[in-house]
C-alpha cells in the first residue's frame, strides 16, 4: 500500500507541475525567487549537494553493505544495496528518456528541460530508507540523529541552488519512499523481520516526536505562504514567497516520507 502510494503521489505530483501551464509558472516563479535568496544559504546548498558524488554515493553503498555482512544478514545487505541502486535507476531512466516536459510557459537554456525526479534528492532519500533497513533496531535512533537531518535538507538544498524545481523533489521522495517499500515487503514475504517485544527507547520516541512536530509546522507554513498569495494574487504572486513555499514543502515532503517509511519499521528488527 505504502508503495502504491508513492508511485501514486510522484505520477500527480508530475502531471499537476509538468502538464499544466499553472504547475510550471508556479515553480518557474519560485526559481526567480531563488535568485534573492541570502549569499550563504546558496553557498551552503551548493556545498551540501557538492559533496553528493559518484565516489560518495559508492562509499554509501558500501558502508550500507559492511552493516549488513558484519550483522551476517544477506538478506538486509541486499535490500539495502538494491534501494539505492534501483532508486537511481528508475529516475535516471524517468527523467532522461520517459518523462517529457512540454513548453507550456515561455522559458530559455537549461530550464526548458525535464529535471523530475531529482537525483540528488532520490540519493539521500534511498540512503536513509537503506540505513533503517539494514541498521540494528537498537542503534535505529543514534543513526536518525545524523543521517535524517541531512537525507531531509537535501530536497530544500536543491532548491535553493536552483537545481530543481520542487516538483522533482517530491517526485523522489515518492519513488523512493516506494522503492523502499517494496525492499521491506520482500523481506517480510522472506520471514527477515521480526517484531521487537523489548522496553521503548525514550531518546528515540522524543526524536520522531519532534522531527513529526517539524513536518506538520512546515507543511502548514508552505500551506500559508501558498495559500494567501496565490489566492489573492493568483499566478502573480511574489517570486520571492513563492520560493519559500516551495522550500518548506520541500522539507515537509522529504520528512514526511521518511517518518512514513520509519512508521513502517516501528518495532520491528
Amino acid at each position: 500500500m505504502v508503495a502504491a502510494a508513492g508511485f501514486v503521489f510522484a505520477a500527480v505530483v508530475y502531471v499537476l507541475a509538468v502538464l499544466t501551464r499553472a504547475g510550471q509558472t508556479i515553480e518557474n516563479a519560485a526559481l526567480r525567487g531563488a535568485d534573492r535568496d541570502d549569499v550563504s544559504e546558496t553557498d551552503a546548498a551548493w556545498h551540501a549537494l557538492g559533496q553528493i558524488t559518484v565516489y560518495s554515493l559508492a562509499a554509501a553503498v558500501v558502508a550500507v553493505a559492511l552493516v549488513g555482512v558484519l550483522r551476517k544478514r544477506w538478506d538486509l545487505t541486499v535490500a539495502a544495496v538494491g534501494v539505492i541502486v534501483a532508486g537511481q535507476l528508475v529516475v535516471q531512466v524517468l527523467k532522461r528518456w520517459v518523462l517529457p516536459r512540454p513548453g507550456l510557459v515561455e522559458v530559455t537554456g537549461g530550464y526548458a528541460h525535464n529535471s523530475l525526479p531529482s537525483g540528488h534528492t532520490t540519493i539521500a532519500m534511498t540512503v536513509l530508507f537503506a540505513a533503517i533497513i539494514v541498521v540494528p533496531w537498537k542503534w535505529r535512533g543514534v543513526m536518525l540523529f545524523f543521517v535524517l537531518p541531512w537525507a531531509t535538507a537535501i530536497g530544500q538544498y536543491t532548491l535553493t541552488a536552483k537545481w530543481h524545481r520542487l516538483s522533482d523533489t517530491l517526485a523522489a521522495d515518492g519513488i523512493a519512499l516506494a522503492i523502499a517499500a517494496l525492499a521491506s515487503w520482500w523481506l517480510q514475504r522472506k520471514g527477515s523481520l521480526t517484531v521487537y517485544t523489548g522496553p521503548r527507547r525514550a531518546g528515540r520516541v522524543v526524536l520522531v516526536v519532534f522531527w513529526s512536530l517539524i513536518a506538520a509546522a512546515t507543511l502548514a507554513l508552505g500551506l500559508i505562504l501558498w495559500g494567501f498569495p496565490l489566492a489573492g494574487e493568483g499566478l502573480d504572486a511574489d517570486e520571492w514567497v513563492v520560493y519559500l513555499g516551495a522550500g518548506t514543502f520541500a522539507s515537509a515532503g522529504s520528512l514526511i516520507a521518511a517518518l512514513t517509511f520509519l512508521a513502517c519499521w516501528r518495532r520491528i528488527h
